[in-house]
C-alpha cells in the first residue's frame, strides 16, 4: 500500500491533475466526505488528509510514504529525513514582510530600530532579517496576521501573500520579497527503497505532467 499525504484546499486541488497523470483517481471528495482516508482507483494507493503543516513529519515518520507540501512548510519543518525529488510548480505564492501603509519600514531599518513581526514562519523570518542585520521580536501567530498590526501586537508582519488583496483591504503593504513559494513532492527515504517499484512511476508522472505544463508545444 501506498500512502500519499495531502492538506485539504489549494495543494489538493491542484495535486489532482498530476495525480492523473499518473492514472491515479482519488474516488471521494474531501470537502464532502467524512473520511480522513480516500481511497483512490488504484487499490494499493491512499491518500491521508492532515494538516499542511503535517504532511512533513507524516512522511519523514512512515505514517505516509510520500506528501505534498509547501516550500514554507519544509522549510520550517527543517526537512530532515525527506527526500525532496520535484518542485510540483503547483500553490505558488510568496512570502513576504507587510507593513501598514503609514508605517516608514525603511527609515525603520535604517535607523536600527527594533521591530516587532507577527508570523506563523518564525524560522524564515529569523533567519532573513538577521541577514539583513535587522533586530526583531519575533511573536508567533497561526492565523490572521493582518490584524496583528492593526492592533498594534506587531510593526510588520511576514506571511504568504497570493494576490495581495486581503493585504490591501486591511490598509498593508508589502515591503520586502522573501522567497518565492511553491509545492514540492516529499518521500519517505526507507519508503523510497523498499517500494521503489510503486513509487518511482508516481514521481516519473509527476515529473512528465509538470514538463508538459512548463513547454505545452507538442
Amino acid at each position: 500500500m501506498i500512502t500519499l499525504a495531502l492538506s485539504k484546499g489549494r495543494i489538493f486541488d491542484e495535486t489532482l491533475p498530476l495525480l492523473a497523470a499518473a492514472g491515479i483517481q482519488v474516488l471521494e471528495d474531501p470537502e464532502t466526505s467524512r473520511k480522513l482516508i480516500l481511497p483512490t482507483s488504484h487499490a494499493d494507493v491512499r491518500v491521508v488528509l492532515v494538516r499542511a503543516s503535517d504532511v512533513p513529519t507524516y512522511v519523514e515518520y512512515g505514517g505516509a510514504d510520500l506528501g505534498v507540501t509547501g516550500k514554507d512548510t519544509l522549510i520550517e519543518h527543517g526537512g530532515q529525513g525527506l527526500y525532496q525529488p520535484l518542485d510540483l510548480k503547483i500553490a505558488q505564492c510568496r512570502m513576504s514582510v507587510a507593513v501598514p501603509a503609514h508605517f516608514d519600514y525603511a527609515s525603520a531599518v535604517r535607523q536600527g530600530s527594533r521591530l516587532r513581526v507577527a508570523t506563523k514562519y518564525t524560522a524564515i523570518a529569523r533567519e532573513f532579517f538577521a541577514g539583513k542585520g535587522v533586530h526583531v521580536d519575533l511573536i508567533k501567530l497561526y492565523g490572521s496576521m493582518e490584524l496583528a498590526p492593526l492592533t498594534g501586537l506587531a510593526d510588520a508582519i511576514v506571511d504568504l501573500v497570493s494576490t495581495g488583496k486581503t493585504l490591501q483591504a486591511n490598509q498593508l503593504v508589502e515591503v520586502e520579497h522573501i522567497m518565492d513559494i511553491s509545492s514540492r513532492l516529499v518521500v519517505n527515504q526507507a519508503a523510497l527503497k523498499l517500494k521503489q517499484a510503486s513509487i518511482r512511476p508516481i514521481i516519473d508522472a509527476f515529473a512528465q505532467a509538470i514538463a508538459k505544463t512548463a513547454d505545452p508545444t507538442p
